[in-house]
C-alpha cells in the first residue's frame, strides 16, 4: 500500500502560492480607520481590498508583510502582529493560494500620504467599510477581535495615538475598540493608577477653552515591567 508520505513528494507536489496580506488600522480624531486599496491587477481589477503580495523565496512571511508597509506607508519598525492563515480552496478565482495575515497600528500623523495616494489608497471608517474583494473582510473581523482581545493587556494607544495625548483622546480608541462607553472618572483613576504615563505641563485645547492636560507613555518603564509579565489592564 503506497502511503501519502510517500506520494506527496517536492517533486509531484502541487503549486500553492503563499501571499501576505495587510490589515493596517489609524486612529485619527476618535474614529477608527483601515486601509483601503484599490486592485490594480486582475482578477478583481479596479475592486476595494487589503493590500498583500506574494511572499518571495528570499524572504519570511513577516519579511513580506515589513516591506509592503514600508513600500506603502513609508513608515519601519510599526506594530505588527500574525493575525492567521486563510486557506479556504475557493478563497482566490486567480489560483490556489493561502494567506497569512497580519495586522499593523500606525499614527495616521506619521505615514508618507503621498506614497499612500500613489498606491490608491483611502482610510475609511471601520464601521463603513465599503465591500472588500474575497475573504479579506473575514480578515478585518478577526483583526479587530484580536485587537480587541490585545488592548485587554497591551498599551495598544502607544501605536495609534500621537505621542502626546490626552486621557480623554485614550478613553475613546478604548471606547471604539470595545464599542462600549466608559465612566471618564473611572477610568483616569484606572490608568493613572497604572503609572505609565508621563504628565506634560501643557494642554491641548482643541476640544474646549479649558483644555486638557498632555501625557506621553512611559515606554522605557512599561517594557520593564513586560519582562516582568506585567499587563496594561484598563478592565477588570
Amino acid at each position: 500500500m503506497t502511503t501519502t508520505q510517500e506520494t506527496h513528494t517536492y517533486e509531484n507536489g502541487e503549486k500553492i502560492y503563499v501571499a501576505t496580506d495587510c490589515i493596517i488600522f489609524g486612529f485619527d480624531d476618535g474614529i477608527l480607520k483601515l486601509l483601503v486599496f484599490e486592485r490594480r491587477v486582475k482578477p478583481k481589477q479596479g475592486e476595494l481590498s487589503l493590500i498583500g503580495s506574494f511572499v518571495s523565496p528570499d524572504e519570511s512571511v513577516t519579511e513580506a508583510a515589513q516591506r509592503v508597509l514600508k513600500e506603502i506607508t513609508g513608515l519601519e519598525n510599526i506594530f505588527m502582529e500574525e493575525l492567521k492563515c486563510y486557506s479556504d480552496t475557493s478563497r482566490d478565482d486567480g489560483a490556489r493560494c493561502i494567506s497569512i495575515a497580519q495586522y499593523a497600528l500606525i499614527r495616521i500623523g506619521e505615514y508618507d500620504k503621498e506614497l499612500v495616494e500613489k498606491h490608491g489608497a483611502h482610510w475609511f471608517e471601520v464601521d463603513k467599510l465599503p465591500k472588500l474583494v474575497y475573504d479579506h473582510g473575514d480578515m478585518v473581523q478577526d483583526a479587530l477581535e484580536r485587537l480587541k482581545l490585545k488592548s485587554r493587556f497591551y498599551p495598544i494607544g502607544i501605536e495609534l495615538l500621537p505621542k502626546q495625548f490626552t486621557i480623554p483622546q485614550l478613553q475613546k480608541l478604548y471606547e471604539v475598540i470595545h464599542q462600549k462607553e466608559l465612566d471618564p472618572r473611572n477610568f483616569r483613576k484606572k490608568v493613572l493608577s497604572l503609572k505609565l504615563l508621563i504628565p506634560l505641563n501643557k494642554k491641548d485645547k482643541s476640544g474646549s477653552k479649558k483644555g486638557a492636560y498632555l501625557y506621553k507613555f512611559d515606554y522605557k518603564k512599561y517594557k520593564k515591567l513586560e519582562e516582568k509579565g506585567f499587563n496594561f489592564s484598563i478592565f477588570k
